[in-house]
C-alpha cells in the first residue's frame, strides 16, 4: 500500500468502529425495522455491508492469486446473500459484520504493491443494469468504494447517525459517480428521533492511532 492508501484503509477502519459502536446496541425489535432504504430493514442494511465486504474481499482475493473471482456470481446470489443475511440473529449478525470487515481489511494490507492497478469489476447498481457488470476499475478504487459504502449505509440506517457525523475529510472528498451522487442524497435525510436508551448507549469514538488495532472493537485485533 502506498501512503495515500494507508491513510484509506484507516479511514474504513474508523468508519466501521463507529458502524459497529452503532450497530452493537440496536435492540432486536429496532433491528427489524424498516430503514431509510425503501424496503429494506436496518437487518437488511448490514447484511449488505457485510455482504459487501466478503465480495470486495473475493476480489482482492482473485487480484493477488492472478485469478479471477466474481464478487457475486449473480445479481439474484446477491440479493439472497443479503435475504438470508438479514434473518440472522443480532448476535450472529454483528460478528458477519465485524469478521467480513476484518477479513477485507487484511488481505487488503497484504495485497502486494503492484496489484493494485489489476483491473476488476462488480455488478452495475443501476436498477435496469444491475444483473450487469459495471465498467471495469483498478483494484485500489475498491477502497473508496468500501469508504463510501460503510459511511452512506450507517446513514441508512436511521438511528442518528447523518452527514453531520462524517469526518470532515469524506464530505469534500472527490467522488466519481455514481457515489458523489448518493453522498449527495444523505444530505437531504431526516434521522428519526434517537430513543432514550440508544442515547444513554451512545458513547465517542475512542481515540485511534494509525496502525494500532482499534479500541474496543474486532477491527484490526486477532480473535481467538
Amino acid at each position: 500500500m502506498d501512503a495515500e492508501q494507508l491513510q484509506l484503509s484507516y479511514e474504513i477502519d474508523q468508519a466501521t468502529q463507529r458502524l459497529l459502536d452503532a450497530a452493537r446496541v440496536i435492540a432486536e425489535p429496532d433491528l427489524r425495522s424498516p430503514s431509510l432504504l425503501p424496503g429494506w430493514s436496518r437487518a437488511h442494511v448490514i447484511a449488505h455491508l457485510a455482504s459487501g465486504a466478503d465480495a470486495m474481499r473475493s476480489l482482492l482475493g482473485g487480484v493477488r492469486s492472478g485469478l479471477d473471482r466474481a464478487a457475486y456470481a449473480s445479481a439474484a446470489a446477491r440479493d439472497a446473500a443479503i435475504e438470508s443475511g438479514a434473518a440472522r440473529t443480532t448476535a450472529e449478525l454483528m460478528t458477519w459484520l465485524a469478521d467480513s470487515a476484518v477479513a477485507l481489511r487484511t488481505v487488503a494490507r497484504r495485497l502486494p504493491d503492484d496489484r493494485w492497478q489489476v483491473p476488476v469489476q462488480m455488478l452495475d447498481s443501476v436498477p435496469f443494469a444491475a444483473d450487469q457488470l459495471a465498467a471495469p476499475f483498478a483494484a485500489g478504487e475498491l477502497l473508496v468504494k468500501r469508504l463510501v459504502e460503510v459511511e452512506l449505509h450507517h446513514c441508512d440506517l436511521g438511528i442518528g447517525y447523518g452527514p453531520g457525523q462524517w469526518p470532515a475529510a469524506f464530505g469534500v472528498m472527490e467522488l466519481a459517480e455514481p457515489m458523489r451522487s448518493q453522498r449527495a442524497e444523505r444530505l437531504g435525510y431526516e434521522q428519526p428521533a434517537i430513543s432514550a436508551r440508544a442515547k444513554s448507549a451512545a458513547r465517542p469514538a475512542p481515540p485511534y492511532r494509525p496502525g494500532q488495532p482499534l479500541p474496543g472493537s474486532w477491527i484490526g485485533r486477532s480473535r481467538a
